[in-house]
């Protein structure tokens, strides 16, 4: 065996027993009580420590390059696929799912090769979802292509230029139940969401605060009410991409409950993340407010119980970070008209380590952190049985945890491109002190120890 890790407390999502873990050739080959090493076994002493999966962050978006405003002044994402890969690692993520996004007349295999190029520099391992805008004949039957090809995810967005219609949206929800693959939506509606900001610009309301207002929580509830509606009529499973708001949050719920008493295999999942589970959409009124600009817009206190209620009870299937940064001059150029605010902020070093820290104050168990953060994201997009688990025949994604690390977040310790942070100043209880990806080591106490290109693209 190559390295045993010895004396810690594997937590999995059901359960977390006292246990050595052996690892060799990048894979977990032993868990049980007092593993013998062999002569050449690099041994690690985790006593007093968690021994973890590493964390599936299946929403990021590196080097995305976006059109903002009325002028379509060009901007792109901060992280590119190694920095954005390197600022994961440290906060404990081993695996992320980024996206391919087709460009005009290209087909949908040539964008995901293309996008596998860009990829190459990720230090961990790393999956694609495939976007989808224009429906047509060719992109149904291309869906079966880039399936075969590995990828088992479809995007459609209910809003922005690359919006679905109804018909659009429900051949693609059809068409993923043929191929066994699953839908993921960015679901608020469009109409009234334009009628609003339109109407604020035209009255000059356009500070940060009136991105929130301009997407207020029913422009989401009735988005997502609309999604699940067509996805129960077209009899497929769906995965809405970060639910922000108490409205959505019910209809999943109904939904859930619903297909569940009917015993029906259909599923409707529901993401959310980090940013709407501690801030409230108080922060556009402050002075920075347009740091905070994301889409679905940040809500109010009572979408954020909402979701804490949901992610507890377990109507919310995973965590993700929907991980966007822009650098801060860039933000700023909308300072005063929203409209030209990039959209996105960071997630994908933190978020890992803030579920983890909301365990270690008692909110939920270690074992819920891990079942949102890794193994479900695992399972819901086809990465299991190699990730998001400690046991054997996994791969050795392992995350060394000290509960009792406080740290405080702050931009000049941070991995990532990006020259700011929203989580500024937010303690968090416990901190992981050294992330593995199959087998390798790629961060220790504080510092990046990953090599550019060490990650794999993962077929699934």
């Amino acid at each position: 065996m190559d390295i045993l890790f010895k004396n810690g407390t594997v937590i999995n999502s059901k359960k977390r027993c006292v246990a050595d873990v052996a690892v060799e050739d990048g894979k977990i080959i032993k868990m049980e009580p007092d593993i013998t090493p062999g002569h050449n076994t690099q041994v690690i002493d985790c006593r007093k420590l968690l021994v973890l999966p590493g964390a599936v962050d299946a929403h990021v978006h590196f080097e995305l390059p976006l059109l903002i405003g009325a002028d379509d002044i060009p901007y792109r994402s901060a992280d590119d696929f190694f920095t954005g890969t390197r600022a994961a690692a440290c906060g404990g993520v081993t695996t992320v799912i980024d996206f391919v996004s087709p460009g005009e007349g290209e087909s949908l295999p040539d964008a995901l090769e293309k996008r596998k190029d860009v990829a190459v520099k990720a230090c961990i391992d790393y999956s694609l979802h495939v976007g989808l805008s224009r429906i047509n004949d060719a992109v149904l039957s291309e869906m079966e292509a880039v399936r075969k090809a590995g990828i088992t995810s479809f995007k459609v967005f209910m809003t922005y230029s690359q919006r679905v219609d109804d018909d659009e949206f429900l051949k693609v929800l059809k068409r993923s139940r043929e191929l066994d693959s699953l839908v993921m939506v960015h679901a608020e509606s469009h109409e009234e969401l334009e009628a609003l900001r339109e109407d604020f610009v035209k009255q000059g309301k356009t500070d940060a605060w009136y991105h929130y207002l301009s997407r207020p929580e029913f422009v989401e509830a009735k988005g997502v009410e609309r999604a699940i509606e067509l996805a129960l009529k077209a009899e497929a499973s769906l995965y809405i991409v970060h639910l922000a708001c108490k409205g959505g949050m019910k209809a999943v719920k109904n939904v859930q409950d619903s297909l569940k008493a009917q015993g029906s295999g259909q599923k409707i999942y529901a993401e959310t993340c980090p940013q709407y589970l501690h801030f409230t959409s108080e922060v556009y009124k402050q002075y920075d407010g347009y740091k905070f600009v994301c889409s679905p817009a940040i809500k109010g206190e009572a979408s954020r119980e909402a979701l804490w209620e949901a992610v507890k009870d377990g109507s919310i299937g995973a965590i993700a970070t929907d991980h966007c940064p822009f650098m801060l001059a860039e933000k700023a150029n909308g300072a005063d008209n929203f409209t030209n605010i990039p959209n996105g902020v960071m997630g994908t070093e933190i978020f890992y380590p803030y579920m983890l820290s909301q365990a270690g104050k008692g909110i939920i168990s270690y074992e819920r952190a891990v079942e949102l953060c890794c193994f479900n994201p695992s399972e819901i997009f086809k990465l299991s049985p190699n990730k998001g688990i400690i046991a054997v025949g996994a791969d050795a994604d392992i995350v060394l945890y000290d509960p009792n690390k406080d740290s405080i977040v702050s931009a000049k310790n941070s991995h990532g491109a990006g020259d700011y942070t929203i989580w500024e100043g937010v303690v968090l209880k416990g901190y992981p002190i050294q992330t593995y990806s199959r087998g390798k080591p790629v961060f220790k106490d504080g510092k990046f120890i990953g090599k550019r290109g060490y990650g794999r693209f993962l077929k699934r």
